[in-house]
């Protein structure tokens, strides 16, 4: 069948596993695929700035990234995981680094640790995790992303997540504030794993 105005075939990479050693092979796909769609703007999740610094590597140097952290305490109490050396060094290269809190487990996820009751964002994130951890981090970090005005919810952005460490999902999408969650609009799967 050939390809008309019903539709466009657009590769798509599912990796065996999820994880850290997709990262690479994330980057060099979405890449592509912002440079085929003239996307200029990229969402991507970076708790240690590992994955921010090698995104700067690959995007075109006129991409504007933005570098999605966890909140101050995800890990332990006050504890930061993105050292204030490597937050300067990610500004020096350009790339803006946000750190707020995760639109799908912020005050929902506290009531859940005191009273033991799910919250619709995180109902919300179980749902989206059947697509695997990253998309549900990239659509996320999407929002959060919106909601600090890095990045306006008319233009579409390449959104960048994984599953722990590195990345092993990127997706086309045009985002939304979390207060409009449901204008968001994933457009295309670039990559993500196929076993979850």
């Amino acid at each position: 069948m050939e390809a008309n105005d019903l539709f466009r075939e657009v590769p798509c990479r599912y990796f065996t596993k999820p994880g850290p050693a997709n990262t690479g092979a994330v980057l060099e796909a979405a890449g592509r695929r912002a440079k085929d769609l003239t996307i200029g703007r990229v969402v991507v999740a970076s708790c240690t700035g590992g994955t921010a610094f090698a995104a700067r590597k690959i995007f075109a140097p006129s991409a504007r990234i933005i570098a999605v952290t966890h909140v101050t305490g995800f890990a332990e109490p006050n504890v930061q995981e993105l050292s204030e050396e490597d937050r300067r060094a990610l500004q020096e290269q350009g790339v803006e680094v946000l750190t707020c809190a995760h639109a799908f487990g912020g005050v929902g996820r506290g009531v859940r640790n005191k009273v033991g009751t799910y919250q619709i964002d995180e109902i919300m994130a179980f749902t989206l995790r059947t697509f695997g951890q990253g998309t549900k981090v990239a659509v996320e970090i999407a929002l959060m992303a919106a909601d600090a005005g890095l990045i306006r919810t008319d233009e579409d952005v390449i959104a960048i997540g994984g599953s722990g460490k590195g990345a092993d999902t990127a997706l086309v999408l045009r985002p939304a504030t979390s207060s409009h969650i449901f204008d968001l609009n994933v457009k295309e799967v670039i990559c993500k794993p196929a076993n979850l």
